[in-house]
């Protein structure tokens, strides 16, 4: 039994070794890194245009208000990308309360699998050797304030969202590995009934942060922008929007989408299937597929 115990202890202490020593010579030859130069995490772009899809993505565009029913959310994607398709599993939580004036949301990547090609691998400086895996993704905790609705004024909803660090697979350049927050204000007005028609334009203005590796500007900050309209008729709705930020860095930190989203009401539940296109340093093409069930608002 002992002899048994020592052996493992010994296998396990040269796997481990093993491992430490792991030959990096095929990403010191592709970047032409050499001895004494910045450690390879100095070298990873964290911005939008060089991570995974679910890295730094764009917030969600809100309408202004805060919806008044519980929803939990299943979500299914795929992403498009020549050299680097990408599919995940997401969930959310959204749960309103004090009448509707507040409400908390909480979402992010329960699992992605990736698999990219050696070109997009040194493109973004990534040392996962085969471009092949799994990754889970951050979480985002946002609180929503409701300001105005149905007054004169457009319906106002203040939103501070916060990223947590926890996405896996830094080295693969999937998860940027650094916290983030940002808040907006959105606006909305509704024209028409969902009888007939249900026209609701809504935009968003704001600013989100999140922290890079670069030792003397360790923060880029970028303005926070879209605009939208809802087509409500019963219970169903389409809503086409563009969206996106500008970070003051311009190094791929400048990503820009159009959305459309088709979503049909139930009474307990919802379904929506939503598409979204790259335009700029974000160039997926993303198609999504949700479940959503409901429940009555907290009061």
């Amino acid at each position: 039994m002992k002899r048994l115990l020592i052996i493992f202890l010994l296998l396990t202490g040269t796997l481990q070794y093993l491992s430490a020593q792991e030959d990096w010579s095929w990403w010191n030859n592709a970047h032409g890194w050499e001895s004494g130069d910045p450690g390879w995490r100095n070298w990873l772009i964290i911005s939008p245009a060089y991570l995974g899809p679910n890295a730094l993505p764009v917030p969600e565009l809100k309408k202004g208000f805060i919806e008044g029913h519980t929803e939990f959310e299943l979500t299914v994607s795929t992403h498009f990308l020549s050299g680097d398709p990408t599919q995940d599993i997401s969930g959310r939580a959204y749960l309103p309360f004090a009448q509707n004036k507040i409400a908390i949301e909480m979402y992010g990547v329960l699992l992605e699998h990736y698999a990219y090609t050696e070109e997009i691998r040194d493109e973004r400086f990534s040392r996962d050797k085969d471009g092949k895996g799994y990754a889970i993704g951050d979480f985002y905790f946002s609180t929503h304030i409701q300001l105005f609705k149905d007054r004169a004024f457009p319906n106002t909803l203040f939103r501070m969202i916060l990223k947590t660090a926890s996405g896996s697979n830094f080295e693969g350049a999937r998860y940027a590995d650094t916290p983030a927050y940002s808040f907006d204000f959105s606006f909305s007005k509704d024209y028409g009934q969902t009888e007939t028609l249900l026209l609701r334009p809504h935009v968003m203005l704001g600013f989100f942060s999140w922290q890079t590796n670069d030792e003397l500007n360790l923060q880029n900050d970028a303005l926070l922008y879209g605009a939208g309209a809802d087509f409500q008729k019963n219970d169903w709705c389409f809503t086409p929007s563009w969206s996106g930020y500008l970070g003051y860095k311009n190094n791929g930190d400048r990503p820009m989408q159009l959305n459309f989203q088709l979503r049909k009401e139930y009474n307990k539940k919802a379904i929506s299937i939503k598409y979204q296109h790259g335009l700029h340093d974000w160039l997926y093409k993303t198609v999504r597929f949700s479940f959503i069930w409901k429940l009555n608002g907290i009061e």
